[in-house]
């Protein structure tokens, strides 16, 4: 994949993994951010795991960079100090 591919990926995973896990995002290279450290890391979940989704091209690798964001936006969340919502 060229550049531009992994840029526009890491967009749209870091967007729809924000918005899943809730908050407002990183800004525009933060999610870019989020969304190819995601890719990285579904892909290597996916790999150890052993599963392979039903269909390829774009929206696998999407999918793969968006389950991979989420993971790693949940981790920085259970890591960040701070108020969890207890009263």
């Amino acid at each position: 994949m060229d550049i531009v591919t992994w840029i526009v990926v890491g967009l749209v995973a870091g967007l729809l993994a924000s918005a899943v896990v809730g908050g407002i995002g990183y800004g525009l290279i933060g999610d870019i951010i989020v969304g190819i450290v995601g890719a990285v890391l579904g892909g290597w979940l996916f790999a150890t795991l052993g599963v392979s989704l039903p269909f390829s091209g774009i929206i696998a690798t999407i999918t793969v960079a968006f389950v991979g964001a989420v993971v790693l936006l949940l981790i920085i969340r259970a890591l960040r100090p701070g108020p969890r919502g207890r009263s």
